[in-house]
């Protein structure tokens, strides 16, 4: 297999789809010539024109009632948010008409194929109008699909499948994982299944959990677990939305405990919910509390981001109290 780092996964994800769908057409915010301020959609201008490949203006509202338009005509739009702290003036045009499409038309009509792809995370000291994670506020909206790979592989097989989705998806990607991680990845097209969760290791005493480039960090911590005789179940949850309860309970039943990680902010957070679910599934079967490991209820710092991130180190830490309460 070739080796690919998650940009390269990206683009030959969106080459294989454009080359299979006439539909499908890629815009956003300098995608054409320049490939988009991260390279993602480097050549594809040059391969499929600029009917199929375009800048757009500055206005995320209008990308995204752009994109709906197209896709309620039948179109696959892939429509990128430059950085996911932007789509806020696109979260009405997402909110109340791409996720509502479909039920406000009885199924008459609806804009399944429709992806949003943004870059999202910290890490890359980015400060706090582009370090953001924003998964939450969209998790809470029915008929959206939210997607969060943690490596090439994932990028390349969750963006194809978000791509056929019959069901519109945001996909988020880690932009601190851009050139960072890198893997082998088939070069055909493949897809991944959306909504369900990833055991990457079996374990008897604790649950961790994460998403996206938390996954590294989780391993991080899961290794110093391990030196001190602590065995850690890990589970990459990669949906959001929808995300896999069930994988998630039979491991907590199994090991009675469980971390989450995730670098947005506590409050509001993801982990609330699976926290939430997960205590009432598994009551009887908890031996200690739910541990939560995410960023802090402040603006993403520039000066201070090493102690905002929900590290390998805060996680350790939360593996141990977990397993010693």
């Amino acid at each position: 297999m070739a080796k690919m780092n998650m940009l390269q996964a990206i683009n030959n994800a969106l080459d294989l789809a454009m080359a299979k769908d006439d539909g499908v057409v890629c815009f956003g915010e300098d995608v054409g010539h320049f490939g988009g301020v991260f390279r993602a959609t480097s050549k594809l201008q040059e391969k499929y024109g600029k009917a199929r490949c375009f800048n757009t203006p500055l206005t995320e509202q209008g990308i995204a009632g752009f994109a709906n338009g197209m896709a309620a005509q039948g179109m696959k739009p892939v429509a990128e948010i430059q950085f996911a702290d932007y789509i806020f003036p696109a979260f009405d045009q997402i909110v109340n008409e791409t996720a509502k499409f479909r039920y406000r038309s009885g199924n008459e009509f609806n804009v399944g194929g429709l992806v949003f792809r943004t870059p999202y995370g910290g890490g890359i000291a980015g400060g706090h109008y582009h370090s953001q994670s924003p998964e939450a506020y969209f998790a809470h909206t029915p008929g959206l699909k939210i997607v969060v790979p943690r490596d090439p592989y994932q990028a390349k097989g969750l963006l194809l499948a978000s791509i056929a989705c019959p069901d519109p998806v945001i996909f988020f990607e880690p932009k601190k994982l851009y050139r960072a991680s890198i893997g082998e990845v088939p070069e055909e097209y493949y897809e991944l299944p959306i909504g369900k969760a990833e055991i990457l290791q079996q374990g008897k005493d604790v649950t961790v959990l994460g998403w996206g480039a938390q996954m590294e960090i989780i391993q991080k911590a899961v290794e110093m677990a391990a030196a001190e005789g602590i065995s850690c179940e890990v589970i990459d949850l990669r949906s959001i939305l929808p995300w896999d309860a069930d994988t998630v309970a039979a491991s907590v039943k199994k090991t009675g405990r469980l971390v989450i990680n995730h670098e947005a902010p506590l409050t509001g957070g993801f982990a609330g919910e699976i926290a939430a679910t997960i205590q009432g599934s598994c009551f009887l079967h908890l031996e200690s509390p739910i541990e939560r490991v995410c960023g802090m209820d402040t603006p993403y710092p520039l000066a201070l981001e090493k102690e905002y991130v929900a590290d390998h180190l805060k996680t350790f830490e939360a593996i141990k109290r977990s397993v010693n309460f």
